[in-house]
């Protein structure tokens, strides 16, 4: 069956659609041919697949053929049952019949032979030749079809159709159409089946040892070309992949490996895309096929159906993953192919499929994810390319034009170099070519970088090349070759360059050396040959990688340096570009850099700049430092020569935020002399420059510092220089951002003086305004340095955290200041709220209490006012206010009327002791019983104005004015304890302790008033003298005194209503200061331990035992009290003695009275006072009365009649009335609209 190989690819070459046969029985074809044909191709067909499922095929191609035909006669039976798929699928049958008798007679019978063959699929096409205007001809056509209709159509299937030759209808054609897919589709399952059941039964042989691949192939390529002829792709496809996956698995096969292939001249250019590239014949071998060619075919054969699938990016997949699985078997068999085979067929066949690809791919086809796929394995079929073609141009002498970048030492560095059985040798007469090669390496002096850097070359090489190369010679090894020289010469790893590396001295090998065995194929004959030098390996890998290249462009393209250097951004560019529109776009940027370092070598700085600012933004973004040290600097050089003072200055600060590791001190420190140079230089358009990757900044560690609304401050922040050198901030400002409040806008920390900032860890301290309540984190930085202007706003981390060069970065930041809003910072009380004795100097306590805020250097400004004075030449003490007892007390100098507070009283609770003396010229009056004291008494009440200055600046002032209470020790009362019969009088003096401290009476007399004597002592002791006589606090004591009414006359009584009694009293008081009333502040030794004095004056008159007058209320009128309504108030008053015996009234006929009432509850109406006539006589009466209105409803208190000038212990039935009356709400009234 491989004897068919020949003329199946013929067939295949030939054949590309179906043939309908065409049995002209009645001569009609030359007559419908022209209508049948102009219906091709079929616009919708509906086929079946190999599982059976129906596909729908649009513009379905087809051929009419005659049965008659050569192309249909000349064929063997053998061929034919090979080739079934180029049979016809379909056999239409022309006849034409206007007479029953001759259907029946001739034309039935020679059907009925021509449709006995059940391997055809048939239909009959009967053509009318009747004229539309000729009845009779048309009937009897309709007869003779109907009868034909009868005898070859059945229920199941309808085999003939009817063609009017003079009107044909529409629906005829339709009718042919689907009589003919009906046949297609019959003969294509059958026929498909049939190859299935071949391709099983020689799939059961695989592993024995008659199985032949050629006989395999024949069959499952003809069933795969069947399909793609009906449009099936979709199946042939899949044909294909199952025998390319048979062919791996023949060849993996032991004992079934054959020649490889690829050693013809043209094989270097890969055929992925042309299956008509060698005929099936020239690379069948055995009952096999050589790799390199059939693997191609199929690839060739699966990429045409994929393009007719309309899938281009499925074919860019598929062929990027063949190249680098064909690139593998290509490095096996690399001893046996030409020199670089492999990297110049990969170059070709990555170049094709990225021609053919773009070509049928359209944009917007496919979705948004496949299409940017597709262009990011056209990119990586560029970068491919791209590798191969730097690694033959390495090859040749072209390494040191070539960039030596991060991406392309990392793409050549791990690329193997090629692997010839023997390494060729340099033609004899390429001397001339060798020197040239060796100028070349002469004269190439590696590129300076700019600022001075130095560093060593990244390597472009997986070994030394002069090393690889010399021993894969045939005579000379490596290994031979370092024991021979002695091991003098150190070979590097392949990082530097390869004109660095020379050969010692032939005459230092010696004369004799063993034989041994080489790397390479070939034994040491005896003779060792010269190792060659670069230039020599450079000149015989181009006349072997001559040899090898048949692609024309391609050798153009390695001729010379320019040629490459087009080739090179040919492919770099189209890689980048793919890249871009891919997912991969930062391979993209990787490839702008590379094509920046051409742009920048032949001096386009504009462009290269553009292009390296783009990679510096990517290395930077992902952290690759390393990365971002080479290509900077490059850069800068750019910016410097298009005089971009903007970029160059942040390029600048770039390179010195970069690692201190990447670069030397040195040139760090050129980097920072450009920065200042700049900075002082006069800038034409000075801009920001950023420089928060290197001088960063942070608060103290610790909590935050806390002010209140309207405090200054200052504010310690701690900065981080990265600069190598000591730098100089000319003018420095910092802002505060709120933390809760964004729209917030703070003050700013800033420094008008020059800051010079260290390397490393600097701590700077800025005046800090008042700033609005909130929390507060460190903002910009902002400052100049010359006339530039910079900013700062992130924060860093460098070095381990117990050095130096630690700043941490916080996420979220910590708060450095928070300022609350305005609330009590302090509170000033007094220390004790009971009193403290009056004329006398007593320590006033004033409590002073931080509330969570510093008074360090607090002053308190202290304002007696009137009736208090300070002891100025007495210390003030302050003591801590807390619980315990042994706390210390800190005496303080009073200046005027500030004290200064010390530092241990900033933060805690205190009590400031400040001796002073209330003054009062007021002499004590006692009470009787008659007339009882008051509940309240304000006479000794004094006040004390504070004023605090506290706060950073003094800012914070707290005013506040204490009242402090100072009284008498002892309220006196008096009464007439008995009245003996010889008119002795026994007066009894109770002492009332007005103070918190114990007293103790040590003597006490009486200075009598005019009228009265004393009948006991006549010095006015008391008639019992239990002295000393303590008093506790709150409690009383009495002292009983004999007196006696002396003689006067009318004169002297009206002196004895005006004039007092005087009541001695020598005391000591015990008590503390912290309590109350406590000894007097002693103003040297010889005060201390006095006894004080008090006295009180007395109010002594004859007792009243009887009422003069009496006061009644009347009752209320029986209809009740409402709102609104007037109601007369009535009282009665009636003496209750006569005038004579009324001491008390001087103006006996008239009573002056006044009525008290609530405003809120009634209206008077009347005169609320005024003096009524009563007769001196007992038993007259008056009444008084007054009109009232009642304003609240409920139980009110009624109007009070009071009279002043007669004392309350004279009067009766005082107050007078009931104590609550109830009032009635007002009438209901309400008003009627009377209508018009």
């Amino acid at each position: 069956m491989a004897n068919y190989l020949a003329q199946f690819q013929t067939i295949k070459n030939s054949l590309d659609h179906l043939v309908i046969a065409v049995e002209d029985v009645s001569d009609l074809w030359p007559t419908v041919k022209k209508g049948f044909e102009e219906h091709l191709p079929f616009k919708r067909a509906c086929l079946n697949n190999k599982t059976r499922n129906p596909v729908f095929v649009e513009n379905f191609r087809a051929e009419f053929i005659l049965t008659t035909d050569a192309r249909l006669r000349s064929r063997f039976p053998q061929e034919q049952s090979l080739f079934w798929f180029r049979e016809p699928y379909a056999t239409a049958v022309l006849v034409t019949c206007e007479d029953l008798d001759e259907f029946k007679t001739i034309l039935k019978p020679r059907l009925k032979l021509i449709v006995q063959n059940d391997e055809r699929e048939w239909f009959i096409v009967f053509v009318s030749k009747a004229h539309p205007n000729n009845d009779q001809a048309t009937k009897l056509a309709n007869k003779v079809y109907a009868k034909l209709e009868v005898d070859f159509s059945s229920k199941k299937r309808e085999r003939c159709c009817k063609f009017d030759l003079y009107s044909a209808e529409e629906t005829f054609w339709e009718d042919l159409e689907s009589k003919i897919m009906e046949c297609i589709r019959n003969t294509l399952d059958r026929r498909a089946q049939f190859y299935e059941d071949e391709i099983r039964k020689l799939s059961e042989q695989r592993f024995m040892p008659v199985w032949n691949l050629c006989n395999f192939f024949i069959l499952k390529e003809s069933l795969a070309f069947m399909f793609e002829m009906a449009h099936l792709y979709e199946d042939s496809l899949r044909e294909y992949d199952e025998l390319e996956i048979c062919y791996l698995e023949t060849v993996e096969m032991t004992g079934k490996r054959r020649d490889f292939g690829g050693v013809d001249h043209g094989d270097d250019q890969a055929s992925l895309l042309n299956s008509g590239n060698k005929p099936l014949t020239q690379i069948v071998q055995d009952d096999s096929f050589r790799e390199f060619e059939f693997r191609q075919y199929l690839f060739a054969c699966q990429s045409k159906l994929l393009f007719k699938l309309n899938r281009p990016f499925e074919v860019a997949s598929r062929g990027y993953s063949f190249i680098i699985s064909f690139s593998k078997a290509l490095a096996v068999h690399e001893n046996s192919l030409p020199f670089c085979m492999r990297e110049v067929w990969v170059i070709t066949a990555c170049m094709s499929l990225v021609h053919a690809t773009a070509s049928h791919y359209k944009e917007g086809l496919a979705a948004a994810d496949i299409e940017k796929e597709f262009y990011r394995l056209q990119g990586d079929l560029y970068s491919l390319c791209r590798v191969k073609f730097m690694r033959l141009a390495y090859l040749i002498g072209y390494g040191t034009n070539m960039e030596r970048s991060p991406g392309n030492s990392a793409s050549l560095s791990m690329l193997p170099w090629p692997k010839p059985a023997i390494w060729p040798s340099v033609p004899p007469d390429a001397s001339s070519e060798v020197l040239a090669k060796e100028k070349i390496i002469l004269q190439a002096t590696p590129a300076t970088k700019h600022f001075g850097i130095q560093r060593k070359p990244l390597p472009l090489e997986p070994s030394v090349l002069l090393r690889e190369a010399n021993r894969r010679r045939a005579s000379l090894s490596a290994g031979n070759m370092f024991e021979m020289l002695d091991g003098r010469q150190a070979f590097t790893d392949g990082s530097g360059s390869d004109a660095s590396v020379k050969m010692p001295s032939l005459q230092k090998v010696q004369a004799s050396v063993m034989s041994r065995t080489n790397s390479s194929p070939g034994m040491f004959e005896g003779s060792i040959d010269r190792p060659m030098r670069l230039a020599e390996i450079y000149v015989a890998a181009e006349h072997a990688l001559q040899s090898t290249v048949s692609n024309t462009d391609l050798w153009k393209s390695l001729s010379s340096t320019e040629e490459f250097e087009q080739k090179y951004l040919e492919l770099t560019k189209g890689a980048a570009d793919n890249y871009h529109r891919s997912w991969w776009k930062r391979h993209g940027v990787v490839l702008d850099g590379e094509i920046a370092a051409v742009l920048f070598k032949h001096g386009n700085f504009d462009l290269a700049a553009k292009s390296y600012e783009k990679v510096c933004a990517l290395y930077a973004g992902e952290g690759w430092q390393d990365l971002l040290a080479e290509v900077l600097p490059n850069l800068a050089e750019c910016q410097k020569t298009l005089n971009d003072q903007a970029g160059y200055l942040s390029s600048c600060v770039r390179l010195l935020s970069l690692d201190k590791g990447l670069f030397l001190t040195k040139e760090r420190q050129a980097f920072q002399s450009e920065v200042v140079h700049l900075a002082h230089a006069e800038m034409k358009q000075p801009v920001p420059l950023d420089v928060s990757s290197l001088i960063t900044f942070s608060g103290n560690p610790g909590p935050p510092l806390e002010l209140c609304d309207g405090d200054p401050g200052t504010l310690s922040v701690t900065f981080w220089s990265g600069f190598p050198d000591d730098i100089t901030l000319d003018s420095l400002n910092l802002t505060l951002n709120a933390i809760f409040n964004t729209d917030e806008v703070a003050k700013a920390l800033w420094s008008s003086t020059a800051i010079v900032l260290k390397p490393g860890r600097n701590t700077v301290t800025l005046d800090l305004p008042p700033q609005k309540p909130g929390s507060y984190v460190l903002g910009v930085l902002t400052g100049q340095i010359g006339q530039l202007r910079f900013r700062s706003h992130s924060f860093s981390k460098e070095g381990p955290e117990d050095s130096e060069d630690f700043m941490s970065y916080e996420k979220p930041p910590r708060p450095v200041l928070k300022v609350f809003k305005a609330r009590p910072l302090v509170d000033l009380a007094a220390a004790i709220s009971s009193a403290l004795l009056i004329n006398e100097t007593q320590w006033v306590g004033i409590i002073v209490r931080p509330i969570n805020y510093s008074l360090k250097g607090a002053v308190l400004y202290v304002d007696t006012g009137p009736g208090l004075k300070i002891k100025e030449s007495h210390f003030i003490e302050m003591e801590s206010y807390s619980d315990e007892s042994n706390s210390s007390v800190e005496q303080l100098a009073l200046s005027g009327d500030r004290v200064e507070f010390p530092d241990w009283a900033s933060n805690l609770p205190s009590i400031v002791w400040i001796p002073i003396r209330a003054i009062s010229e007021t002499l004590a009056r006692g009470s009787s019983s008659v007339a009882p004291q008051r509940q309240i008494n304000l006479d000794g009440m004094r006040t004390i104005a504070l004023k605090l200055e506290f706060g950073a600046s003094h800012n914070q002032i707290f005013e506040r004015t204490l009242a402090v209470h100072f009284t008498d020790p002892f309220h006196v009362s008096t009464r007439v304890a008995d009245k003996c019969n010889d008119g002795t009088l026994l007066l009894q003096v109770i002492l009332h302790s007005e103070v918190k401290a114990t007293l103790t009476i040590y003597d006490a007399w009486l200075d009598l008033q005019d009228g009265f004597v004393n009948t006991g002592q006549s010095d006015g002791r008391p008639t019992s003298a239990y002295f000393p006589l303590v008093v506790s606090p709150n409690s009383r004591a009495g002292i009983l005194f004999s007196i006696c009414l002396g003689k006067t006359n009318s004169e002297d009584e009206a002196k004895v209503v005006q004039s007092d009694s005087i009541l001695n009293i020598r005391y000591g008081i015990s008590g503390d200061r912290t309590a109350g009333a406590h000894p007097p502040v002693a103003s040297g030794p010889e005060g201390a331990g006095q006894d004080l004095i008090f006295r009180s004056a007395l109010v002594l008159q004859r007792p009243v035992l009887d009422p003069v007058l009496a006061v009644g209320f009347l009752p209320l009128p029986s209809s009740g009290l409402r709102v609104s309504q007037l109601v007369t108030m009535k009282w009665r008053v009636e003496r209750l003695k006569d005038f004579e015996e009324n001491e008390l009234s001087h103006n006996n006929d008239e009573v002056l009275y006044e009525v008290n009432a609530n405003t809120e509850s009634w209206m008077v109406a009347g005169r609320k006072r005024g003096h009524v006539s009563l007769s001196a006589k007992q038993g007259s009466r008056i009444e008084i009365s007054i009109l009232c209105v009642p304003l609240v409803a409920g139980y009110v208190r009624p109007p009070q009649l009071g009279l002043p000038d007669v004392d309350e212990s004279n009067i009766s039935c005082n107050p007078a009335g009931p104590h609550l009356v109830c009032v009635l709400p007002p009438t209901l009234s309400s008003s009627f609209c009377i209508p018009a």
